[in-house]
């Protein structure tokens, strides 16, 4: 078998596989609008708030309610002592500079 040969079986099982691909998430399209609306219906009956991803502390467990003083609510110079802090930044509205104070 020649090189070309080898490459274009190689980019027909890939053309194959990616054919593949797009029948079946058009199969199965519906059956996620549907799981997202009854999660959606589940969300609102239930008033839940952002996604929880961390235990260990209020700014870790909902980033994008924490502004950028809350780590050091004990003490002004106090260092971070959770670990998940050092993995979650700060929300991207604080990068912005929205909480800046007037000077």
């Amino acid at each position: 078998m020649r090189k070309s040969d080898i490459f274009f079986l190689y980019m027909s099982v890939n053309l194959v596989l990616a054919g593949t691909a797009l029948v079946h998430s058009c199969l199965q399209k519906t059956a996620a609008v549907e799981s997202l609306q009854s999660q959606a219906r589940m969300v609102r009956q239930l008033d839940l708030t952002d996604l929880c991803l961390f235990t260990e502390a209020r700014y870790t467990r909902h980033p994008s309610q924490a502004d950028r003083h809350t780590p050091f609510q004990d003490h002004p110079m106090s260092l971070e002592h959770f670990p998940t802090g050092s993995l979650v930044g700060p929300p991207a509205i604080v990068k912005k500079g929205v909480y800046d104070e007037p000077r």
